[in-house]
């Protein structure tokens, strides 16, 4: 929990504290949230209209600020306070519903705008198709770009109940755009193997991380110089992460999923990434929490910036 000095000045003819201020994620004060001085930024997101199970995903970026508030900020295991880069968090961007397609474009539109002025952009979703147009506005900006997908589910479907930007597709949108690495796959219909045959691609399958035997290596080795990494929350087991819209059994454990990361940011530039799928109402309170302080986490390994 933060125990910062540094407060806003209270408003002319009020007294301090009339009003709470703004939901800041980690409640960080102006100094280490205001937009120009920050170096993270943290967009959230709340639509969810090609869930195709449980929904509720819309309100995964709110539940994960609101948790967010009772992160203590020092982290024991980096030893450094992460805060101390600067975290600003935008207003939700609001959902168009018109269809997915128009809901991509916009996030490209904001990430782009956010990449310009040189900012780590931390998505919280929401639908995983959103992915897709932060990939696009990153793709743009950094030359050899691959993206880590963890998750549950291959999302490599060419088109799924109509459209081809839902999130069962957004792996093959992205594909088209730069190299994938899949981790933590456990789930994917038989069209999607077929085609990963046919363009000799192999995920890194949970069946065999399972198994005791690192995969760290290969995963690190199989990414380019940039990486935005992309983190549908399902690719954790529903022991720890129930809140998911498409729940499978058999997933990531917290250490597993922090390891990889945190191996990626070591041997790769961490351009981006995103925290997608998660449903609360779907599992306790411990869910948000759990992912408010793995967005910190991963903030604190990938800002490539000094403390200010």
């Amino acid at each position: 929990m933060s125990d910062i000095d540094a407060r806003p000045e209270p408003l002319d003819g009020w007294h301090e504290g009339t009003f709470l201020p703004p939901r800041a994620f980690a409640g960080l004060p102006p100094l280490y949230s205001d937009m120009q001085q920050s170096r993270a930024v943290i967009v959230p997101v709340p639509y969810d209209s090609t869930s195709e199970w449980r929904s509720g995903s819309r309100h995964g970026p709110q539940a994960i600020i609101d948790a967010s508030q009772y992160l203590e900020l020092y982290d024991l295991e980096q030893d450094r306070e992460a805060y101390r880069v600067g975290i600003c968090t935008l207003p939700e961007v609001e959902p168009v519903l018109s269809g997915p397609d128009a809901m991509i474009e916009r996030v490209y539109e904001v990430i782009r705008g956010l990449i310009q002025q040189e900012k780590l952009v931390v998505v919280l979703g929401g639908d995983h198709c959103l992915s897709l147009g932060a990939v696009r506005a990153c793709r743009e900006s950094f030359s050899r770009l691959s993206v880590l997908q963890m998750d549950a589910h291959a999302d490599l479907r060419d088109q799924y109940l109509g459209t081809r930007y839902g999130q069962a597709c957004v792996m093959r949108r992205i594909l088209e755009l730069c190299p994938i690495c899949q981790v933590g796959v456990r789930s994917l219909s038989l069209e999607e193997k077929q085609f990963l045959v046919g363009e000799k691609l192999t995920p890194f399958y949970m069946s065999d991380m399972a198994r005791g035997t690192s995969h760290i290596d290969g995963i690190v080795d199989s990414l380019s110089e940039n990486v935005y990494i992309t983190i549908d929350v399902d690719v954790l087991d529903p022991s720890i992460m129930p809140a998911v819209g498409t729940p499978e059994p058999g997933g990531m454990s917290w250490r597993q999923l922090l390891d990889i990361v945190e191996s990626v940011a070591l041997h790769r530039r961490v351009v981006g990434f995103d925290l997608m799928e998660f449903c609360p109402a779907e599992g306790p309170n411990s869910c948000a929490f759990l992912l408010a302080k793995l967005a910190y986490r991963i903030i604190g390994c990938t800002a490539p910036f000094e403390e200010r």
